[in-house]
């Protein structure tokens, strides 16, 4: 059993899972009253809603997860940095922790358990089969 294998597809999985909860709540109103798309906050909840679908398949996650980081990072700074600079006191320590998770994701990608493994294996086999074959 590899351990590492098993706990990067559960943090991939479950922060995408949490991630996408919050896309669901600006654009569908889950616990609360739904947001136009064509706001600000409709765009965040649209890159949350089909950023948080992709990382929960592990697919292109490299170039979403720093797509992901950096409304993470704009939303610290114009939302949350306003208010104070300690992210405790202006409640801006969930879009942090949010972001050094991309971070990771985008530096460290899907892992093992995800899609772009499985194409990049299909990528890698065809040639491989095809020089097979022709020896």
């Amino acid at each position: 059993m590899d351990v590492a294998r098993i706990t990067r597809a559960v943090f991939r999985i479950g922060v995408a899972a949490l991630f996408l909860m919050h896309g669901l709540q600006k654009l569908f109103g889950f616990g609360g009253k739904p947001i136009a798309v064509a706001s600000l906050l409709g765009v965040a909840g649209v890159l949350e809603l089909v950023g948080g679908i992709l990382l929960m398949l592990g697919l292109w996650t490299r170039p979403v997860a720093a797509v992901l980081a950096l409304e993470m990072l704009s939303a610290f700074v114009m939302v949350h940095a306003p208010r104070g600079a300690v992210p405790m006191q202006n409640g801006g320590e969930l879009p942090l922790l949010y972001a050094l998770a991309f971070v990771f994701l985008a530096g460290n990608g899907a892992g093992r358990v995800s899609v772009d493994t499985a194409w990049r294996h299909d990528k890698v086999a065809e040639p491989r089969d095809r020089l097979r074959r022709a020896a």
